[in-house]
């Protein structure tokens, strides 16, 4: 199985960043957590972004607040799918949002809602599960289970006040 790479701007996004990594232990997806600032190391950010394909990441999460340009830079060097997650910042994540899915033609990153890290984890989910069926049941029956529990919720609800 491929691996998810998950990249903070700063370790500042680390509470968010974990709700991520808590999902992909989930579901058991392998994955490596790095602090790469598009800023202050940005040799160091693009390396790792040249070489993840080759040491097996599949898709890279982006998590950067304020200027939020990890997403973009990385994304900028390598052919891997980049999930952003715009990080609350100082314009209430706004900023992080509108850097995060305001990319040129050519280089696309897919962007979760501001601090979304869950979301981030999932969708990566998603697409290494496109080659990995097992991986691909394991969604479906947490979508079920999400389902059940959203019914029986209604039946309750139902059951108060429906006479």
């Amino acid at each position: 199985m491929k691996k998810v790479a998950v990249i903070m701007g700063s370790d500042s996004d680390l509470p968010i960043v974990e709700k991520a990594i808590r999902t992909l232990e989930e579901y058991g997806i392998p994955f490596e957590t790095h602090v790469y600032s598009a800023h202050r190391c940005p040799g160091q950010t693009m390396a790792f972004a040249q070489t993840a394909a080759e040491k097996g990441f599949g898709v890279i999460i982006a998590a950067a607040g304020k200027a939020a340009h990890l997403a973009g830079i990385l994304a900028a060097n390598t052919i891997l799918p980049v999930i952003g997650i715009p990080i609350l910042s100082s314009l209430n994540g706004v900023d992080a949002l509108l850097s995060t899915v305001q990319m040129p033609s050519g280089i696309p990153v897919a962007s979760v809602a501001i601090d979304g890290a869950v979301n981030a984890a999932l969708l990566s989910i998603e697409i290494l599960a496109l080659s990995d069926e097992a991986l691909c049941q394991k969604l479906k029956e947490a979508r079920r289970a999400g389902t059940e529990q959203v019914l029986a919720k209604n039946a309750a609800i139902e059951a108060k006040y429906n006479h």
